[in-house]
C-alpha cells in the first residue's frame, strides 16, 4: 500500500504528465501560427482551435506546483530559489502569451497584431523548452547541499544534456499540436499541418535516440530504474511508430492519441527515474531531497489527501465538459472570436 508521501510523489507527476499532454499541443499549436500559417486568417483560425482550452491546460501547471508546495515544501523551496531567472523567463511567455491571444484583435493595426502573434510564438516555444531544462537538470543532478540550497552556476543547468531536452520537448509540442490542428480544421490547413507532422517524425525520432542514449550515460536512473525504464522506452517506441503508421492512413484522432503518449511516456520517465528521490544532488548521494527528507509533517499530507480527493471529480469534470462543447471543427466561415 502506497505511503502519503508516495501518493503525493505519483499525483505530481500525474499532473505534469497532464500538463504536457494538454498544454503541450497548445504550445505546438502557438509555434504554428509563424510556421504553418499562411495568412492572417489560418492564423486565427488556429488561435481559436485552442481558445476555449489552453487556460484550463495551464491550471494543471499551477495545481502540480501547489501541490509540491504544500506535499514537499523542500522540495519546492530548493527547486524555486534555484531555478529562479528560468521560471521567471517561462513565467512571463505565459503571460505574454496569454494577453496576446485575448488582444491580437483589439486594434486594426498591423503592428499591433504583428507584435502580439510575436508573443504568442515566443510564449509557446519557451516555456516548453525552460521547463524541459529543468526536468532534464533533475535527473542529471545539480549541487545541492547539506542545508538543501541549491548553489547552480550557468553551465549546472545550460549544458548539451539539458539543452537537447529542450529541444526534443519543443519538437514534440509542435508534433502533438500539429496533430491537434488536423482534428480542429479542416481543408488545406489540416491537410498541411498532417504533412508536416509526418515530416517533422524523422528529425524527432533523432532527438529523441540522442536524449535517451544521452539520459544512459550521463544520468543514473537507469542503474536505479532500469527495468521499469526500458519498458517506457519499449512503449514510447511503439507509440512513436503507431503515431506514424496511423498519420499515413489520415487517422488523425488515433495519431494524436499516439503523439500524446509519447510526450507523456516521457515525462512520466523523469519521475520513475528520480523515484524515491525528488531532487539529485551532483555533490553527494546523502544531500539528495527524497519523499521522507523533503516533504511535509504526516496531518498536512492527510488532510491535503481528503482535500484533493473531493475536488479533483468536479476539476476533471469540468474539464471534460468543456472539450465535449467545443468539439466542433473550426474554419475561416464560421464566427472566429479571437
Amino acid at each position: 500500500m502506497l505511503s502519503l508521501n508516495e501518493l503525493w510523489f505519483l499525483l505530481i507527476g500525474v499532473l505534469f504528465v497532464g500538463f504536457f499532454f494538454l498544454e503541450g499541443f497548445d504550445f505546438g499549436v502557438g509555434m504554428e501560427t509563424q510556421i504553418l500559417a499562411k495568412n492572417d486568417t489560418e492564423r486565427r483560425v488556429l488561435i481559436n482551435s485552442i481558445g476555449p482550452f489552453w487556460d484550463a491546460n495551464e491550471v494543471w501547471l499551477l495545481t502540480g506546483a501547489g501541490a509540491m508546495f504544500a506535499a514537499f515544501p523542500h522540495w519546492y523551496a530548493t527547486l524555486f530559489s534555484g531555478f529562479y531567472i528560468p521560471f521567471v523567463f517561462a513565467l512571463l511567455a505565459l503571460i505574454a502569451r496569454g494577453v496576446a491571444f485575448e488582444f491580437r484583435g483589439k486594434r486594426d493595426s498591423k503592428a499591433w497584431v504583428k507584435t502580439w502573434d510575436v508573443c504568442i510564438f515566443f510564449g509557446s516555444f519557451l516555456p516548453p523548452f525552460l521547463l524541459a531544462v529543468v526536468f532534464a537538470s533533475f535527473i542529471k543532478g545539480l549541487p545541492i547541499g547539506s542545508d538543501m540550497e541549491m548553489h547552480a552556476g550557468f553551465f549546472d543547468i545550460v549544458n548539451g544534456y539539458t539543452v537537447v531536452a529542450g529541444i526534443t520537448v519543443v519538437l514534440m509540442c509542435l508534433v502533438h499540436g500539429l496533430m491537434f490542428t488536423t482534428l480542429r480544421t479542416i481543408g488545406d490547413l489540416q491537410e498541411r499541418a498532417r504533412k508536416l507532422a509526418r515530416k517533422l517524425l524523422i528529425p524527432l525520432a533523432v532527438l529523441l535516440v540522442a536524449f535517451v542514449i544521452m539520459t544512459y550515460t550521463m544520468t543514473d536512473i537507469f542503474d536505479k530504474r532500469g527495468v521499469l525504464l526500458w519498458i517506457v522506452v519499449v512503449l514510447g517506441v511503439a507509440a512513436y511508430l503507431l503515431a506514424g503508421y496511423f498519420m499515413s492512413k489520415k487517422k488523425d484522432g488515433y495519431a494524436f492519441g499516439m503523439t500524446g503518449a509519447v510526450m507523456a511516456l516521457s515525462v512520466a520517465s523523469i519521475f520513475i527515474g528520480l523515484f524515491p528521490r525528488v531532487m539529485i544532488s551532483s555533490l553527494d548521494q546523502a544531500f539528495n531531497l527524497t519523499i521522507t527528507n523533503a516533504a511535509s509533517g504526516p496531518y498536512s499530507l492527510k488532510v491535503m489527501t481528503i482535500v484533493a480527493l473531493t475536488l479533483l471529480p468536479f476539476v476533471l469534470g469540468y474539464q471534460i465538459w468543456s472539450y465535449f462543447i467545443f468539439h466542433k471543427r473550426v474554419h475561416e466561415k464560421e464566427h472566429l472570436e479571437y
